[in-house]
C-alpha cells in the first residue's frame, strides 16, 4: 500500500481539493503507472458534481490517462518497467466471457470496472482514476503508447479517440463515404480528424460557423450551421452522421440527410432524449444507434493508427490547482478543445 497525491471530490456542491489517496500494492497481474498527463473528460464533471447520481466520495475521478510503467507484479508478461502506457474507462472486466475473450471488455457479461467510481472486484474498493500521481491497474487494460504520438496531446485519445474512432470503423468510414460530425467540441473534433484519416470525405453540422477554420484545418471540406429547414440542403448526402450533442436537438432531421441505407450514431445523451419519428428511418432504411468507447483490443488499434497518421487532440496542458476553473470552462464551452492536467503539479 502507498499514499499519493490526488485530487478528489467530496460532495456534489464542493470543489475538487488536494487531498491523498491509497493505492493498493500491485497484484502478480498489475503494474503500477506513475502517470504522466490526465485529461478531463465532461463526464468526470457529471459523475462528480452527481447529475447523473451513484457518486461514491470522496472520488478522485479521470479516465484518461498516460504514464510511465514503475513496477510490474510477478506474472506480468504485457508490460515491462519504463514503457509509456495508457489507460481508459476501464481497468478490470471478468476475462472469461465471450465478449472479453473476443476484446470487448466494455460488454462483460458480468460487469467491467470502471476507472472510477466503480468497485474493485478481488477487493471490493471504489476505483479512484487519473487525478493523481499513480495507478495501479489490470496488465489486460493498459494500451501501448507509441513513441511518436505527444503524449501529452494523446491523452483525450483513450476516451474521446475509441469512442468515435469505433463507431467510423464499425460503419466503415473511408475513401468514397461521406460522413459529417454534429457539433464540433471535445468528442467532435477528434472524429472530425480520425474520420479524415480514414479517407472519408468530412464535413461539420454546428451551431455557428466559429469554427470552421478549425475544421477545415482538422480535414473538413463542409462547414454547416443548422439552421431551421437545413436538412433540405442537404438530402441524401451522408453515409454516416457521428453525433455529439449531448443536448436535445433534431435527429430526425439529421436522419433526413443520409442515403439511403446511411447510419446516425449517437454519442451524446441529452437529458431527457428525444423524439424519433419511424418516417425518417424506413423509407431509406436508416440506422438509428449509439456507441460508448470500445474494447482494449480496439483502443490499442485506434492508438496505433491515431500515431500512424498524426491524430492527437487538441488541448490545453493546465496545473491541477486549476481544475476547477476547467470544468467551469467545459460546461460553458470555453476550451478548444480538450483540459489535460500535468500530473507532476497534483
Amino acid at each position: 500500500m502507498r499514499t499519493v497525491a490526488a485530487y478528489q471530490a467530496t460532495a456534489a456542491d464542493q470543489p475538487l481539493a488536494k487531498s491523498t489517496i491509497d493505492r493498493r500494492d500491485v497484484r502478480a497481474n498489475d503494474v503500477m503507472i506513475e502517470i504522466e498527463y490526465a485529461g478531463i473528460c465532461h463526464s468526470d464533471i457529471h459523475t462528480v458534481r452527481d447529475e447523473w447520481g451513484g457518486c461514491k466520495y470522496p472520488l478522485a475521478p479521470g479516465h484518461e490517462i498516460i504514464g510511465i510503467v514503475t513496477e510490474v507484479g510477478s506474472e506480468v508478461t504485457k508490460a515491462k518497467v519504463g514503457d509509456r502506457v495508457g489507460v481508459g474507462c476501464l481497468v478490470d472486466s471478468c476475462m472469461e466471457c465471450e465478449y472479453c475473450l473476443r476484446g470487448d471488455q466494455h460488454y462483460c457479461e458480468n460487469g467491467s470496472v470502471g476507472t472510477y467510481n466503480s468497485i474493485d472486484r478481488i477487493d471490493g474498493t471504489v476505483t479512484q482514476g487519473g487525478y493523481s500521481t499513480h495507478i495501479p491497474v489490470r496488465e489486460d487494460f493498459v494500451i501501448h503508447i507509441p513513441d511518436s504520438i505527444d503524449p501529452a496531446a494523446a491523452t483525450p485519445l483513450l476516451c474521446a479517440g475509441i469512442t468515435t474512432y469505433s463507431p467510423l470503423a464499425k460503419w466503415g468510414a473511408g475513401p468514397g463515404k461521406k460522413v459529417a460530425v454534429v457539433g464540433m467540441g471535445g468528442l467532435g473534433h477528434v472524429a472530425v480528424k480520425i474520420a479524415a484519416a480514414m479517407g472519408a470525405e468530412v464535413s461539420v453540422f454546428s451551431h455557428s460557423l466559429s469554427k470552421k477554420a478549425d475544421g477545415e484545418r482538422f480535414g473538413a471540406t463542409g462547414y454547416y450551421t443548422t439552421e431551421e429547414g437545413f436538412e433540405k440542403e442537404h438530402h441524401r448526402a451522408f453515409d454516416i452522421i457521428i453525433d455529439t450533442v449531448s443536448v436535445p436537438h433534431p435527429v430526425n432531421a439529421y436522419l433526413r440527410t443520409l442515403k439511403p441505407e446511411g447510419a446516425v450514431v449517437l454519442l451524446g445523451l441529452p437529458e431527457g432524449g428525444m423524439d424519433i419519428d419511424p418516417r425518417s428511418l424506413i423509407g431509406g432504411r436508416h440506422t438509428l444507434a449509439g456507441s460508448n468507447i470500445g474494447g482494449i483490443r480496439e483502443t490499442q488499434e485506434m492508438i496505433d493508427f491515431c500515431a500512424e497518421h498524426g491524430v492527437v487532440s487538441e488541448i490545453e496542458l493546465i496545473t491541477a490547482d486549476q481544475i476547477n476553473e476547467a470544468y467551469d470552462r467545459v460546461v460553458a464551452s470555453d476550451v478548444r478543445y480538450r483540459f489535460v492536467i500535468d500530473a507532476k503539479t497534483f
